[in-house]
């Protein structure tokens, strides 16, 4: 419960800064830069299934110092964002302030899964203060666009049904719907910005 306890409350740190990251850009823009987050904690037994096959020799001594060592993904965040440049802008705030160390980025938005897959993924080390002091927790951020959320929440149920003999043509048509969406994030983007230049003339 300890354990948990200290990734819960590194969600709500991370959350936070998200939250005034917002409401000052909403002050000063008149827009938001994302439109929620979502927040999950793993299961203890999700946890315990993952270090297993990370760790063959896990022992009950050992599961709070290998959960620290080998699991990024325990407390994650998922932000959607209605822009994709809005992604980029909010990582790079989130990332510049001075008790957040950035441990890995992955951007399946630049560089797409074969799947068709596209979010952007950052490990963070944020500080929780707890009665035993200050103490370094990892958390995993996912920013998405509305449309890639869309695709990815789709994407999870198909994968559900398992032996379709016709899989091979579900997989190409899931990663044309990817590309689409791809396509339509940029004409959206393109959109807001003819917008923004009009308004400065």
């Amino acid at each position: 419960m300890r354990i948990m306890n200290k990734y819960r409350c590194a969600i709500m740190e991370v959350e936070t800064k998200l939250k005034v990251l917002n409401t000052e850009f909403s002050l000063q823009y008149d827009r938001n830069p994302f439109e929620s987050i979502k927040s999950r904690l793993k299961s203890p037994v999700s946890i315990i299934e993952k270090l297993q096959r990370k760790v063959p020799d896990l022992t009950e001594d050992t599961i709070a110092e290998n959960i620290e060592e080998h699991l990024f993904d325990v407390a994650g965040l998922r932000v959607v964002c209605a822009f994709q440049e809005d992604i980029y802008w909010l990582a790079d705030l989130l990332i510049q302030q001075d008790d957040i160390r950035l441990i890995r980025t992955k951007d399946y938005i630049k560089n797409p899964k074969p799947n068709g897959y596209r979010s952007l993924h950052l490990i963070l080390e944020v500080p929780v203060f707890l009665e035993e002091g200050k103490t370094p927790v990892k958390v995993e951020v996912q920013f998405r666009t509305i449309a890639m959320d869309f695709w990815a929440s789709v994407d999870h149920k198909l994968r559900y049904k398992k032996d379709l003999p016709n899989e091979a043509e579900i997989v190409a048509k899931l990663r044309q719907c990817a590309d689409v969406i791809a396509g339509l994030d940029c004409e959206m983007q393109e959109i807001r910005s003819m917008i923004e230049e009009d308004r400065e003339v």
